[in-house]
């Protein structure tokens, strides 16, 4: 990996300072916040947290951004009560921590969600967005959930999803340029695999210049060189939940 001290820096950026539209429920086992459409048009999109847990605030604005734009959704807690990794933690034992946090055990987590979004807010059509650890999890969903009507993966791991090219939903992937985590002959091969063996609609977008979390870890006044990637990478994602779910 190329950065073995900070082997997964979510940290780069800031931690918005955001008190969401959202209310936090109970979803059976877990916690969520949801964010209800103010015209519920029968959609949902579920939101998976980075590393730093289901109550970071950019998280959260990610997924009321979403909400605002027709769509019922929820940030489930899929670390299930266990603590989010601290910017200040000891990365040497990040490791460890994560492998307590596998983001593609998560199978009960999601069906209990899928449930709450059909059964208590009526959704019929149900996408799912994940940053960095979420976006590992989408990876898992587009290949095991075809109820899914689209995925979006924001700079989720790939060196370790040989098997990620069998999609079984229409599946956005997108990655930064200068990714500490996820080099670009990474993106290449999964770009590669994709064109070999994907049999559904997807797309791979890596944006020049950017880092790690750029699209949910950077400010509405960050730097005019940046500003064009962040709001285009938000738009791309809005436009694919907008075509497929």
């Amino acid at each position: 990996m190329a950065n073995e001290a900070h082997p997964c820096p979510c940290d780069i950026g800031h931690k918005i300072e955001y008190g969401g539209m959202g209310h936090e429920v109970q979803v059976e086992h877990i916690k969520a916040y949801v964010t209800r459409c103010p015209v519920d048009a029968g959609k949902a999109v579920i939101v998976i947290q980075d590393i730093f847990g289901w109550q970071l605030p950019n998280t959260r604005y990610m997924a009321d951004m979403i909400a605002g734009n027709g769509y019922t959704t929820i940030v489930p807690d899929f670390f299930v009560g266990q603590e989010p990794w601290h910017p200040s933690g000891d990365w040497s034992t990040f490791p460890e921590w994560l492998k307590t946090r596998n983001a593609r055990n998560i199978d009960k987590e999601v069906d209990a969600v899928l449930r709450y979004l059909k059964q208590q807010c009526h959704a019929q059509k149900i996408g799912v967005v994940g940053f960095c650890w979420g976006g590992v999890a989408v990876h898992h969903m587009m290949m095991k959930y075809p109820e899914f009507r689209a995925g979006v993966s924001v700079y989720g791991i790939v060196k370790d999803s040989e098997d990620v090219y069998s999609l079984k939903n229409p599946t956005l992937f997108i990655f930064a340029e200068n990714d500490a985590v996820i080099p670009l002959e990474q993106v290449s091969s999964l770009t590669q695999k994709l064109k070999e063996h994907c049999k559904v609609e997807y797309q791979i977008k890596t944006f020049s210049g950017q880092t790690h979390g750029f699209v949910h870890r950077k400010r509405e006044d960050c730097s005019p060189e940046d500003k064009p990637y962040v709001d285009e990478a938000r738009r791309n994602l809005l436009e694919w939940l907008s075509k497929y779910v």
